[in-house]
């Protein structure tokens, strides 16, 4: 994939790589490694590297390099880089318990005519993308969810999701790795651990990451620590 891009300076100290594509997984894949590399070749001069769908925003130190030597390193570094980067991210696995007791939108799905089997089989058979890490801590936006599957957000937002919430809006599909607020529409839940401050790295996710969800059973879930809602009632607060 040849890229095409810009560099445009947003503030005193920071440089934004605009990539003149619409966002799509391998799009999201270049950006990854190419934020990946920018890191570790210009550590010495940077404070932060935020990769997005379709942008990199470099904030740097001014006093050990100026804007119009960073751009210039920037354009040669990137002109360099190998975008061949589908070999260099693991693939993680995700373990999801598929019922209405935890993904209470699955009655949405029912409403159109699928039944959770149907939900499940379409929901595991694809291998998603992060393709942006972000709401919060380990929240990582995966693409591309089968079309039969995309509803939109709820109008009104959940004032709290439940921890490991596997949920979908639109094309994306995520697991909220803490108690949130979300309007996405939940249809499983994840037992397994996704963000721990204490742990390196603290989160399996980084964009380019790949993800396939699998079904398991209610026991399996429940013995890797998976929660049943006790009031099924605590999903329905939307205000």
């Amino acid at each position: 994939m040849t890229l095409n891009y810009s560099i445009e300076p947003v503030a005193e100290c920071s440089l934004l790589l605009r990539f003149t594509h619409p966002p799509s997984a391998d799009l999201s894949l270049d950006i990854g490694q190419i934020a990946q590399q920018i890191m570790v070749q210009f550590s010495a001069y940077l404070m932060n590297v935020t990769p997005s769908y379709t942008t990199i925003l470099i904030d740097y130190l001014p006093y050990r390099i100026s804007q119009r030597e960073l751009e210039q390193q920037l354009i040669t570094a990137i002109s360099a880089l190998s975008l061949a980067v589908e070999a260099t991210h693991n693939l993680v696995e995700l373990g999801a318990y598929y019922d209405e007791s935890v993904g209470p939108d699955l009655k949405r799905y029912h409403a159109l005519g699928l039944s959770t089997q149907q939900v499940i089989a379409l929901h595991t058979q694809t291998v998603y993308t992060v393709c942006a890490v972000g709401f919060a801590p380990g929240f990582a936006f995966m693409a591309e969810v089968d079309e039969q599957l995309r509803l939109p957000r709820h109008a009104t937002p959940r004032l709290s999701v439940v921890k490991g919430s596997v949920a979908i809006a639109e094309q994306q599909t995520a697991v909220y790795p803490n108690n949130s607020p979300g309007g996405w529409n939940i249809i499983a839940n994840c037992p397994h651990a996704l963000f721990s401050p204490h742990q390196t790295p603290m989160t399996p996710f980084s964009i380019g990451t790949k993800v396939k969800f699998t079904a398991m059973t209610r026991e399996e879930f429940l013995s890797l620590g998976g929660e049943i809602p006790q009031l099924a009632a605590q999903w329905e607060h939307h205000s």
